[in-house]
């Protein structure tokens, strides 16, 4: 997705940046480990494969991607980091991302929504499943020395964030790749998110553990692949009351431009 492609995401546990050709090299690393490709339901790839696979999630309108990096500090190329003043503060690409800080990564995946109703579209077009998609949302903590520490809680409390900052542009994206755009010429998104979930191998507990703690429920029983639904209700709402949003809150919260003028030609 290219809404993204130039934001970082700062909170004082972790920091989201977008997925870069420079993350790549690392990024394969982590998924030589067939422990996490298992886990990840992911196929193993060459590294070139990576490579073009990098590219092909920018260029998808359906895949928000950001990789999930230990929290700036003041020497960790975060331009005044969480809490910072003036809008020249940013992240410094190649700094704050440089590989031995890097630890996972967090998406979310919208697609077309499968459920039964007759909703109408924000448009009032009454044209129902049409204007309707889900969002799949998925975390990894790649590094085992990052695991267990709440990171893996905080990155999926900062992308719910984000999204619910960002839906109109997020999902006029995604819905203009597909011709949902508003027939008022507003360029405005037509799209509403029914559902957000989080699917889980039913082993998985610390994961389920984590999204419960989110305030997502599950939803029916484990399915064909072995894996649970979780679910969230009141998408794209921050309300008070929700569990994520409490630790955004504790962990702060801010949106920096993501600066690659220091990189060399990758």
């Amino acid at each position: 997705m290219k809404f993204n492609e130039h934001i970082a995401v700062a909170t004082n546990k972790v920091l989201l940046v977008p997925y870069d050709a420079r993350h790549v090299p690392r990024y394969h690393e982590w998924m030589e480990d067939a422990t996490i490709r298992e886990a990840t339901a992911s196929e193993r790839l060459a590294l070139d494969e990576e490579y073009a696979n990098q590219v092909e999630w920018r260029e998808a309108a359906d895949k928000l991607t950001f990789i999930l990096c230990e929290p700036l500090t003041p020497a960790s190329g975060g331009g005044g980091g969480v809490g910072g003043d003036g809008d020249g503060d940013a992240v410094v690409a190649g700094e704050a991302d440089e590989p031995r800080r890097m630890v996972g990564d967090v998406n979310m995946f919208l697609t077309p929504w499968e459920g039964d109703g007759d909703d109408e579209g924000l448009d009032g077009s009454g044209s129902g499943k049409a204007h309707c998609c889900m969002a799949e949302i998925d975390i990894m903590i790649a590094d085992p020395r990052h695991r267990g520490k709440g990171l893996g809680r905080a990155a999926v409390a900062a992308l719910l964030s984000f999204f619910c900052r960002n839906r109109e542009g997020v999902l006029a994206e995604y819905g203009g790749a597909d011709g949902y755009t508003s027939n008022t010429g507003s360029g405005k998104s037509t799209l509403v998110v029914k559902d957000l979930v989080a699917k889980i191998s039913a082993g998985n507990t610390g994961s389920i553990a984590l999204f419960k703690s989110l305030g997502f429920e599950q939803r029916g029983g484990v399915n064909y692949f072995g894996e649970i639904q979780m679910v969230l209700e009141g998408v794209g709402e921050e309300r008070d009351e929700a569990p994520w949003v409490a630790v955004v809150k504790d962990a702060g919260y801010k949106e920096l431009r993501y600066d690659r003028s220091r990189l060399r030609e990758e």
